[in-house]
């Protein structure tokens, strides 16, 4: 016969995994190849009672567990996210659907970190991509610019900025021919890139950020920055969540996952 003691004891160590199954979170930057990629990551992780997206027009989601969230603190408020996930992307012409969501601009990150800091948020993951080639290596892993360190200082429990390499995904239509062949050699710089630092697809990053949002409230709270070798190895392997887990610990990647020489 089950000890009723051992019941209530396990019933206890239960509760933790039973609050989380229940957590909620804000995306900000739902539009775009990549913030649509990471809604449908983080729909697909069935860790969240809800996923919120913001919206600057009404939405009416047709996909279980998704809610159009109005871009005003008090809806923020009700809404109840204990996580938020702020994504820069580029544009996209999809006739007109992508205007009906908030897309952050990059110099509007410390504006929307206070917001969401103040109404009681205890994780944020940025993804914000850059320019490899103009990205020195020290600030791949620390902090970027003074806008980071003024997110940083607001004092998330859980803070991380991912460092995404930025492909170029603009066509060369109405370039002059000087125009055409500088970007042709500008793109031979793709092979002196190492390959964990080339860019990866949206699709990839989606997953790394749907992990990160699930394990961040049982990690070791402070700030942290994903480096683009990170989302290289996601891209590589058949679980980024275990990846994440083993960064979240700052344990080293698998040998197994090491990128190869070029040459």
């Amino acid at each position: 016969m089950l000890d009723p003691t051992q019941a209530l004891s396990a019933a206890a160590r239960r509760s933790p995994r039973a609050a989380r199954s229940a957590r909620r979170v804000l995306v900000l930057g739902g539009a775009g190849s990549l913030g649509s990629a990471v809604v449908e990551s983080l729909l697909g992780a069935r860790r969240f009672d809800r996923v919120g997206v913001a919206v600057l027009q009404p939405v009416s989601p047709a996909l279980r567990g998704l809610v159009a969230v109005d871009a005003d603190d008090a809806a923020w408020q009700r809404f109840g996210a204990d996580t938020a996930v702020i994504v820069f992307d580029r544009e996209r012409h999809a006739n007109g659907r992508d205007t009906a969501f908030v897309r952050p601009r990059p110099d509007e990150l410390p504006a929307f970190a206070r917001r969401l800091q103040a109404l009681g948020l205890r994780q944020l993951i940025v993804a914000q991509p850059h320019a490899a080639a103009l990205l020195p290596q020290a600030l791949q892993r620390g902090l970027a610019s003074l806008d980071e360190g003024a997110v940083a200082a607001l004092g998330f429990e859980h803070l991380v900025f991912m460092r995404m390499a930025q492909g170029s995904s603009e066509g060369a239509g109405g370039l002059t021919a000087p125009q055409r062949l500088a970007r042709w050699m500008l793109a031979q710089l793709h092979w002196m890139m190492p390959q964990s630092e080339q860019p990866v697809r949206a699709a990839t990053v989606a997953r790394v950020v749907a992990a990160l949002a699930v394990q961040l409230p049982d990690a070791r709270p402070g700030t942290r920055v994903l480096p683009p070798a990170l989302l290289w190895h996601a891209a590589q392997a058949s679980d980024a969540a275990v990846l994440v887990e083993r960064w979240l610990d700052g344990l080293p990647l698998p040998v197994s996952l090491l990128p190869q020489r070029r040459w």
